[in-house]
């Protein structure tokens, strides 16, 4: 046999030989950087396969040298092995077998099987491989029936493990008993009859069940043949008991029946009860009286210790057992070997493999080299998978469902996807059946190489097929699929999904849901949340968000107040932005009065009603400009026995001013004045509201009031009054602030600071401004004179520094720079020397600031005013890249 499997190469196929010679030159080329060497089919696939793996190990060869290449070949040769196999027949008779609930006897009959032990053997253990219990069992119960064969034992025996592995035991025991009903009725005792009951309740885990089954054939003077016997020897060890063993094991010896499978089994039986030193003395004793031994029995002690961790120990009897002529020594260095990958010890498997390779000729069965392969593809050990492929191919092992499965994971770990999915699509040819690691490995690699039309089409066909995806590859898909703006696929995978019971996670479907609104299909979005109701599943916090403003925004505010609703009932909280929004929302509306007081009404029906409800109300009403209904929901609140709170009295007079309605917030404020103390927040929001009303006059009338009475505004109310009193151009006022704010023990912020850039660009008024100040009074703080400096710099009255690092020093002495004094700053420079306000850009970004479309046209509209067309032009790429268009101002100069 060994000999055979040396000899094996010279019977693959010539393009097959091509795929294996091409990858062993990758480890043996010696002159990878020669550049007379012309790439052709034999140097192809390794520098194909360098350039997508990237392994120092492998020679490096640049692909701009290889005139041309097709990873055709390297497909075809993979198939070519893949094909080896040859399992047509069988597949033919087991897709007869899966395609009706009952056998088409007529179709198997066509294919003119000559059934035979051996047949039929080979055909169960083909369908247990594919995990087709179904399938077996009909053709079980077919060949039963036909006429010229009879189940033996071993096809028997084949039938119950394969029952066993699938853990159908209720099956296999109704099938027992019903056999020994059926066999009592009719009194027909024959010899069979009692060791198949015995073996098939042994293979069932039923061993007692069996020995008196046992006992019944023995007083009827029938016994078991040797076969039968250490299948029952083998139950009872299974099912540790132990003392019936030595009795079995004894009828064996007495029959003279031992052999080496009664050997395995007692020294099973020893490691099961982890007299592990027993078990060694024993098989030591079998080679002193003369038995050479069998490497099964040393196979189940090596696991035994490798189950202990004893790993040292189990390599030495391994190497002890060999020299001492045990043979065949295969099944141990199987068990050896399979221990040592599930340990992770991945290096050593190697090791020992391809030193037992090339001085025993040994070879492992194809799924000793699955274990491995599987192994080194975890660890991304591309370069050891790849040559142990090459292995399998050389040595004539030809490839089960497991080792195709792990070629085309091998393919996409190394970027080469394309051989992955041409692969595939071939399955049907040499009968692949894609596990789910397999469908996600393609999947993932084929949305990472940007090709989201062939992933859709992998997993809609895996779905097909009844594969389930994992919920990462789902979630790489869903994104892939949202990014690209395919929704309608998108919508289709998820229908997919949920008919085959397969629930997305709540990730996903935000994501979906939120492409949808986006994409203004809200209704379809809708649809997948309705979708989502009825699995009971409760949707996030963001996707009832993302719904809610994608229905205000077409103007459906009445389905955006009742996912407000549902959102709160399934335990979310609405916030007052979220509140805000949808009552602008309603407020748009037809009939607004009558949509406002209905949400306002469903809201207390569903929570108990308390003052923070009744403020969103008002907050909204404000905000959507309609006094009135936030006057009404104010009285509501009073009416239903709460006490309005300080917010709610600052929303109410927010709501007036909003909407300017200027004279109800004086009565308003006035009444309040009776209500409760004035304290700053209130004052504040007069002010405020007033600046922002334009009645600058009596927002200064009200500021003085409230410092008169020792009430110390906000930071924000000089912001605003300093802003409206630049924006009327008294900028006298507006300086005797900046000092008034600072005697506050204040520093001047960055927004107040920008005002006064930003005016100091339009005119020089304020900077005369801030000469008479200083005139007439003393500048009072350092910050103050400073600010000075820098109006008089940017009104184009003083000369600025050329040195960018100054301007920022002596800009941050005064307030922080934000991006907003950036702009201005780079909008300065660039009207002074463009180069300088090129290397403040630079620092913009160097600084962690990320430049917004003000950044970008101030750079561009300077350029081109100073006839650098072309780099202008460059940047307005780079602006288009970032999403944003230039102005209308930079426009003209393009």
């Amino acid at each position: 046999m060994h000999q055979n499997l040396k000899n094996a190469t010279k019977s693959i196929p010539p393009q097959l030989l091509f795929f294996t010679n091409s990858l062993r030159s990758l480890s043996h080329s010696s002159s990878p950087l020669n550049p007379t060497l012309k790439p052709n089919k034999v140097t192809i696939f390794p520098l194909i396969f360098h350039h997508y793996c990237h392994s120092t190990t492998f020679p490096s060869y640049p692909l701009h040298q290889i005139p041309s290449f097709r990873l055709n070949d390297v497909v075809h040769s993979v198939k070519e092995w893949f094909q080896t196999q040859n399992y047509a027949s069988l597949d033919r008779v087991f897709e007869i077998l899966s395609n009706q609930d009952e056998v088409d006897e007529v179709a198997l009959d066509q294919l003119g099987l000559r059934l035979t032990e051996s047949v039929v053997l080979e055909i169960l253990r083909y369908g247990n491989a594919k995990n087709d219990v179904l399938s077996c069992l009909k053709f079980f119960d077919w060949a039963g029936r036909l006429s010229g064969f009879h189940h033996t034992r071993a096809t028997f025996h084949a039938i119950f493990k394969i029952l066993s592995k699938a853990k159908l035991m209720p099956l296999m025991l109704d099938f027992l008993d019903n056999y020994m009903k059926f066999r009592f009725i009719n009194h027909k005792l024959g010899y069979g009859f009692y060791p198949t009951l015995v073996m098939g309740y042994s293979v069932a885990g039923k061993p007692l069940v069996a020995l008196q089954l046992f006992g019944r054939m023995r007083f009827q003077g029938i016994d078991l043949d040797d076969f039968t016997y250490h299948v029952l020897l083998n139950s009872l060890v299974e099912e540790c008991c132990f003392d019936a063993v030595e009795c079995i094991a004894n009828q064996i010896s007495i029959r003279g029946f031992t052999s080496h499978v009664t050997h395995s089994i007692v020294v099973k039986s020893f490691c099961k009860q982890r007299l592990l030193d027993e078990a060694e003395g024993y098989l030591r004793d079998l080679f002193v009286e003369g038995e050479c031994g069998n490497g099964s029995a040393v196979g189940v002690l090596v696991d035994a210790f490798c189950r202990e961790g004893l790993f040292e120990k189990a390599g030495q009897l391994v190497e002890e057992f060999r020299g001492l002529g045990v043979t065949p020594m295969e099944p141990a260095y199987d068990v050896w070997l399979r221990n040592l990958i599930q340990s992770g010890n991945v290096d050593l498997a190697l090791g020992f493999l391809q030193h037992k390779k090339s001085l025993e000729t040994y070879v492992p069965e194809v799924f000793q080299y699955n274990a491995l392969l599987c192994r080194l593809l975890k660890e991304n050990r591309l370069k050891e998978a790849c040559d142990l492929l090459l292995e399998m191919m050389e040595g004539g092992i030809s490839p089960d469902k497991i080792t195709m499965n792990a070629a085309l994971c091998f393919f996409c770990k190394a970027g080469m996807v394309d051989v992955a999915l041409d692969l595939y699509n071939c399955k049907s040819e040499f009968g692949l059946s894609p596990t789910t690691m397999t469908c996600n490995y393609l999947i993932n690699s084929l949305c990472g190489e940007g090709k989201v039309d062939e992933a859709y089409s992998v997993l809609k066909n895996c779905t097909d097929q009844g594969y389930i995806p994992g919920k990462r590859t789902f979630s790489i898909l869903t994104h892939a699929l949202c990014k690209e703006g395919k929704l309608d696929m998108m919508k289709e995978l998820v229908d997919v999904a949920l008919e085959r019971n397969i629930i997305p996670s709540d990730s996903m479907f935000d994501k979906f849901i939120s492409a949808m609104c986006r994409a203004r299909r809200l209704e379809d979005g809708y649809l997948i949340h309705g979708k989502l109701n009825r699995m009971n599943r409760v949707a996030t916090k963001s996707t009832y968000s993302n719904l809610i403003h994608g229905f205000n925004k077409i103007n459906k505010g009445d389905v955006a107040a009742r996912l407000l609703i549902e959102m709160q009932d399934k335990g979310h909280i609405a916030t007052r932005t979220l509140f805000r929004a949808v009552i602008r929302s309603l407020c748009d509306m037809e009939n607004p009065e009558n949509q406002f007081f209905n949400l306002l009404e469903m809201q207390l029906s569903h929570h108990e009603p308390n003052c923070q409800i009744y403020n969103f109300f008002i907050d909204g009403a404000g905000h959507a400009k309609k006094p009135n209904l936030a006057r009404e929901t104010f009285e509501m609140m009073l009416r239903s026995g709460i006490k309005p709170n300080l917010s709610s009295d600052i929303l109410m007079l927010q709501s007036y001013l909003k909407s300017e309605k200027i004279s109800d917030a004086f009565n308003f404020f006035n009444d309040l004045c009776h209500r409760r103390t004035i304290g700053r927040k209130l004052c504040n929001t007069m002010v405020v509201g007033l600046c922002k009303g334009q009645k600058l006059d009596s927002a200064l009338t009200y500021f003085k009031e409230m410092k008169g009475n020792e009430v110390v505004p906000s930071i924000e109310c000089y912001e605003v009054l300093i802003q409206s009193l630049c924006s009327n151009k008294d900028y006298d006022t507006a300086i005797d602030l900046v000092k008034d704010f600072e005697k506050t023990g204040r520093h001047i912020t960055s927004f107040i600071g920008n005002i006064f850039l930003l005016h100091s660009f339009k005119s020089d008024e304020l900077y005369n401004a801030w000469l008479r100040s200083r005139e007439e009074h003393d500048e009072g703080s350092s910050g103050l004179s400073i600010l000075g400096q820098i109006i008089g710099a940017f009104s184009g009255r003083l000369r600025v520094s050329q040195e960018i690092d100054s301007l920022e020093d002596v800009i941050e002495q005064c307030f922080p720079l934000d991006l907003y004094t950036y702009n201005m700053l780079l909008r300065r420079l660039s009207m002074i020397n463009i180069d300088y306000a090129c290397e403040l850009f630079d620092r913009i970004c160097q600084n962690g600031y990320e430049p917004n479309q003000w950044t970008y046209d101030i750079l561009v509209h300077g350029l081109f005013k100073h006839g650098r067309t072309e780099e202008a032009r460059r940047w307005v790429d780079i602006m288009f890249r970032r999403g944003f268009d230039p102005t209308d101002r930079t426009k003209r100069l393009m």
